[in-house]
């Protein structure tokens, strides 16, 4: 007789298998700033939920609407309740996907933003990338299996026909919570044989992976990390143009999936 976990086991891959048969309805598109976030808001003439599917007091914003026959949500963490900047980093975008997926059950989470690139790998200010693995590069836990854990390597959902039709440029994403570049993270970046990096994506991979829904990954290149200038001031010179195509290349993979179910990505 099989055990009530090979059961359970057995029911979930039913159920997956079914979703993947099924035609996308529900996208969640986690963005840490709300200058990345808003154009895709006008874009897809979103509006924001006044009565907030989230925890009372959370700064998170939720903008949805539909666009052709998808329900489309945009989740931005928000301004920081004591700071008043954007809330970016692993922490905020790891709860606000948890939140997001329990509360909205989604079909697929983009995790769409901008991100410094390495001109080692072949990355230049405004190229865009579809992500193919994610790790992080700033959690160092020297003791055999728990290193493996820190670094936390996974796997973007495989999206060969997307990648084919829009000919975007693929790479790796390292993930850390600081903008600049220390040496400790340096090494584990070119150890995670990262084209971008970015300070949410691995983080946002994990809560998908735990809870079993699809995620991809859009990076637009906003500074060269491996270049002359500083990171900080590149950043902000470049955010508004990298910005925009961004949205241009977002809305293409929005248009993509419209009318496919997932094995179809």
């Amino acid at each position: 007789m099989a055990g009530h976990d090979d059961r359970s086991d057995g029911a979930e891959e039913a159920m997956v298998a079914e979703a993947e048969k099924r035609p996308i309805a529900t996208i969640v598109i986690v963005i840490a700033m709300q200058t990345e976030a808003l154009p895709l808001v006008n874009r897809f003439q979103l509006t924001e939920d006044p009565d907030s599917v989230f925890p009372r007091g959370v700064p998170w914003v939720r903008y949805h609407g539909i666009y052709k026959d998808l329900h489309i949500n945009i989740i931005w963490p928000g301004k920081d309740l004591v700071s008043g900047v954007d809330s970016v980093g692993t922490v905020s975008s790891s709860l606000v996907t948890y939140a997001s997926i329990q509360a909205l059950q989604p079909d697929l989470i983009i995790n769409a933003g901008t991100a410094g690139g390495f001109k080692a790998k072949g990355a230049c200010v405004g190229d865009v990338f579809l992500v193919t693995d994610v790790a992080f590069h700033d959690r160092r836990i020297p003791i055999p299996v728990f290193d493996l854990y820190g670094v936390g390597s996974k796997k973007a959902f495989s999206t060969p026909n997307l990648a084919k039709e829009l000919d975007l440029k693929v790479g790796k994403l390292s993930t850390g919570d600081s903008l600049d570049m220390s040496p400790h993270d340096e090494s584990s970046i070119l150890a995670n044989d990262a084209t971008v990096k970015d300070m949410e994506g691995a983080a946002v991979a994990y809560v998908a992976d735990l809870l079993k829904v699809p995620v991809i990954f859009i990076k637009a290149v906003t500074d060269i990390v491996d270049g002359e200038k500083p990171t900080a001031e590149e950043f902000l010179q470049n955010l508004a143009a990298v910005t925009a195509a961004l949205e241009k290349s977002v809305t293409k993979v929005v248009d993509f999936i419209n009318g496919k179910c997932i094995a179809e990505l």
